[in-house]
């Protein structure tokens, strides 16, 4: 798909520099870009629609449920 972006001058230079030191066309590096920030951002999607279903469910009584939780997604946030 071609699609025309308009991006500030500096962030083109510095990715032209970059495609060229990875020896990449310009068309892979910014494909290879969008797609990382694409995936870092879905998780805040599956995020919201854990805390939904939560806020559905209500608190945890177990204590070891929630402590066990909120180090899973502790790890999470962290990726």
């Amino acid at each position: 798909m071609k699609t025309a972006v308009s991006i500030p001058d500096e962030i083109f230079q510095t990715a032209e520099r970059l495609a060229r030191r990875m020896k990449k066309s310009r068309s892979k590096l910014y494909a290879e870009a969008l797609s990382e920030y694409v995936s870092r951002h879905s998780s805040d999607e599956a995020t919201e629609s854990m805390n939904v279903a939560l806020k559905e469910l209500g608190n945890a009584s177990d204590s070891f449920v929630a402590a066990a939780t909120r180090k899973v997604l502790e790890r999470v946030e962290r990726l």
